[in-house]
C-alpha cells in the first residue's frame, strides 16, 4: 500500500507543480539551445520586474525536474560553480586587515560578509518566489543529500541550502496540528507514505490509529501547508505499553481516553528527506505533552514505545568473535544447556537465528534476562563518544527524557527481531524534568534511567 500511494502522490504532485510552472515559463524568452549557466545567469541578473524574475525561476525549476539524475547532478554542480569571487574575498580581507579603527573595522568585516556570500545563494532564494518554491527546495535538498557523495562543490551547496532551509523551518514559523480521521484523503494518504517505524497496512489500520482513544499531531509550515514536515502517533492507555503489536491491534476493544493515565508515543516520523539535520522531533514531543496534559487531566505518564534498532548490530559480531565478558559464565552455561553449543555466545547467537524462537517456553525463559541486561548495556554503557549508541536513545536522552523501562516481545516483526531482539524500550518524559534531564545529556553525557534499568545495565561483572 505504501508503495503505491507514494507513487501515486508524488506523480500527482509533480504534474500539478509542472504544469503552473509551465504556464508561468512560457512567457519567458530565451535561446531553444540555452545551457544552463546561462540560463542560471539570466536569473541572477534580474532584468524585468518581480513576475519576470518569478518565470524564469519556474522555468529553472522545470529544468531540473525534467532531467534524469545524472542531468540533475549537471544541475546542481553547475548551480554549485556560481561561488564567492575569490578576489573580491581577498581584497574584502585586506581591507579588514588595514582598517584603523573599530568603526572601520566593522565596516570592513561587513563588506567581507558579503563579499563571501555565494550568488547560488540568490538563486536557491528566488525558487521561494514560485508556488510550491518551498517545497521544491525541500526536495531538492533530498536529492542532493543522496548524490552528494564526496564532491566538494556539492557538499558546499548542501552547506548554503541547509542554512536557509534551518532559517526558513525555524520553530518559531511551524504550526502544530491534530491529524484526524476527518482530515483530507490526501494527508491521510501522506500518512500512509510516510510512516517510517511501523508501516500502515491497510486504511483500517489507519482508522485504528485515528480512533478516540488515538492521537496523530504533525509540524506543518505556513508556506507547505499540506505537507507535513514531522508527526507523533500517540495511544492513550492505562499503564506503561510493552508490546506493539498490542497498541496497533485492530481487533482490541476502544478505550475510553478519560481513563487512560498514559500517553505512549509508538511513532514518530520525518516526512521530507530535505530537511535532515534540522531537528523539530524534540519540539513536537514537548507541544504534544503540553496539549495532551491540557485536555486530559487525568494522564500522570508521557512515554514512548520505541524500537531499539542498533541493538543487533552491535550484539552480533560480539556474539560471532565470542567477545570475553560478554555473558557470565552462569549466563553460557545456561545458554548452553538450551541450545548445544560450544560456548554461551555461540548459543545465544544459534536462538537469536531461529526463526519465532521467542515463543518456545525454554529458550525464552533462557535467553529473556542475558537479552534485557545487554540491552540495558548498550542503551546506558555503549557510546559514540558521549552519545548514547542508539539513535533513538540518543534522540530521546537529548530530548530529556530518561529510560524506564526494557520490554521483551515487544516487537515481533520480523523488523523487530532482526533489529533488536523483539526488544523495545519506554522512554519517559516527565513534564517537571525534561529541562534538568537535557542538561545532564547534553552537558556531561549522563543517560538517566530507572533504578531497575540502571541494575541491570552494571550486570554481572
Amino acid at each position: 500500500m505504501s508503495e503505491a500511494v507514494s507513487t501515486g502522490l508524488l506523480d500527482r504532485a509533480i504534474k500539478r507543480i509542472t504544469e503552473v510552472w509551465r504556464d508561468m515559463a512560457s512567457s519567458v524568452t530565451g535561446e531553444p539551445d540555452e545551457t544552463l549557466e546561462a540560463q542560471m545567469q539570466t536569473c541572477l541578473a534580474g532584468r524585468g520586474g518581480e513576475v519576470s524574475a518569478r518565470n524564469r525561476a519556474a522555468k529553472l525549476a522545470q529544468t531540473y525536474l525534467s532531467q534524469d539524475e545524472a542531468g540533475r547532478t549537471a544541475f546542481l554542480r553547475t548551480l554549485a560553480g556560481f561561488d564567492s569571487d575569490p578576489d573580491a574575498v581577498a581584497a574584502a580581507y585586506t581591507k579588514v586587515q588595514a582598517a584603523a579603527d573599530p568603526a572601520e573595522r566593522a565596516t570592513a568585516k561587513a563588506a567581507l560578509r558579503r563579499a563571501l556570500e555565494p550568488p547560488r545563494l540568490k538563486l536557491l532564494t528566488q525558487f521561494t518566489s514560485i508556488p510550491d518554491g518551498r517545497k521544491f527546495l525541500v526536495d531538492l535538498r533530498g536529492s542532493l543529500l543522496k548524490l552528494r557523495g564526496t564532491d566538494k562543490l556539492l557538499t558546499a551547496l548542501d552547506a548554503d541550502l541547509r542554512g536557509l532551509l534551518a532559517a526558513w523551518f525555524d520553530i518559531g514559523f511551524l504550526e502544530l496540528q491534530r491529524i484526524d480521521w476527518n482530515s483530507s484523503a490526501a494527508l491521510l494518504e501522506k500518512l500512509v507514505d510516510y510512516e517510517a517505524v511501523h508501516a500502515i497496512r491497510s486504511w483500517r489500520d489507519l482508522k485504528n490509529r485515528l480512533d478516540s482513544d488515538r492521537r496523530c499531531y504533525a509540524f506543518f509550515h505556513p508556506r507547505m501547508p499540506r505537507e507535513p514536515l514531522i508527526f507523533v502517533e500517540v495511544a492513550l492507555v492505562k499503564g506503561l505499553a510493552g508490546s506493539v503489536q498490542a497498541l496497533l491491534d485492530e481487533k482490541a476493544p476502544v478505550q475510553d481516553p478519560a481513563q487512560a493515565d498514559a500517553a505512549i508515543f509508538y511513532s514518530i516520523s520525518n516526512c521530507q528527506s530535505g530537511l535532515a539535520g534540522i531537528s523539530f522531533g524534540n519540539f513536537l514531543i514537548k507541544r504534544v505533552v503540553e496539549e495532551l496534559s491540557n485536555e486530559f487531566r487525568n494522564l500522570k505518564a508521557f512515554a514512548t514505545l520505541s524500537p531499539i534498532p542498533g541493538f543487533r548490530h552491535w550484539l552480533d559480531p560480539l556474539l560471532a568473535k565470542d567477545e570475553p565478558k560478554l555473558l557470565s559464565d552462569d549466563e553460557s552455561a545456561s545458554l548452553a544447556s538450551a541450545f548445544p553449543a560450544e560456548t554461551g555466545s555461540a548459543a545465544l547467537a544459534g536462538i537469536l537465528g531461529k526463526r519465532h524462537w521467542w515463543r518456545e517456553i525454554a529458550l525464552r525463559k533462557t535467553a529473556e534476562p542475558v537479552l534485557v541486561r545487554l540491552a540495558a548495556r548498550y542503551l546506558l554503557i555503549e557510546a559514540n563518544g558521549k552519545r548514547a549508541r542508539d539513535p533513538v536513545a540518543h534522540f530521546h536522552l537529548s530530548n530529556g527524557a530518561r529510560v524506564e523501562r526494557l520490554n521483551m516481545v515487544g516487537d515481533t516483526s520480523d523488523k523487530g527481531a532482526k533489529e533488536s531482539a523483539t526488544l523495545m524500550v519506554n522512554y519517559l518524559y516527565d513534564p517537571a524534568k525534561i529541562e534538568d534531564w537535557h542538561e545532564d545529556y547534553a552537558g556531561e553525557g549522563k543517560r538517566n534511567a530507572s533504578t531497575a534499568v540502571r541494575k541491570l545495565a552494571r550486570g554481572w561483572s
